[in-house]
């Protein structure tokens, strides 16, 4: 349901568009690194794996790669070790879920704005 919600949001946002889902780390990592989105979004809790452990290849293998983290452990720690890892952003699904849609739209305004006429 999560899944479903977030794309709609993010499908409404002009300029922008889902590219795919993973519900595991290895399965992510493979299939941002293959597509070269601009932005990831990554759940904290995978069936297998976690978003750090996506986080942390991403960071190694695709830094250009902005990553912003959902979750609902939205503790102070678990954001410090997201933000060291690299992570652009920290949200809690159940209190944030409409910024990540926000900090979507405002990206790729800019980017519509940065395009020649």
């Amino acid at each position: 349901m999560l899944r479903q919600r977030l794309s709609e949001l993010l499908n409404a946002v002009p300029g922008a568009h889902v590219a795919g889902y993973a519900d595991e780390a290895q399965a992510a990592i493979q299939a941002i690194l293959d597509g070269k989105p601009d932005v990831a979004i990554v759940d904290l809790s995978l069936a297998k794996g976690t978003g750090f452990d996506v986080l942390k290849a991403l960071s190694r293998q695709a830094p250009e790669i902005d990553v912003y983290m959902l979750s609902n452990f939205s503790s102070e720690p678990y954001r410090q070790l997201a933000s060291r890892l690299g992570a652009r952003g920290f949200f809690d699904k159940s209190s944030e879920f409409q910024r990540v849609r926000d900090i979507i739209a405002e990206r790729a305004s800019r980017a519509k704005a940065a395009l020649p006429d």
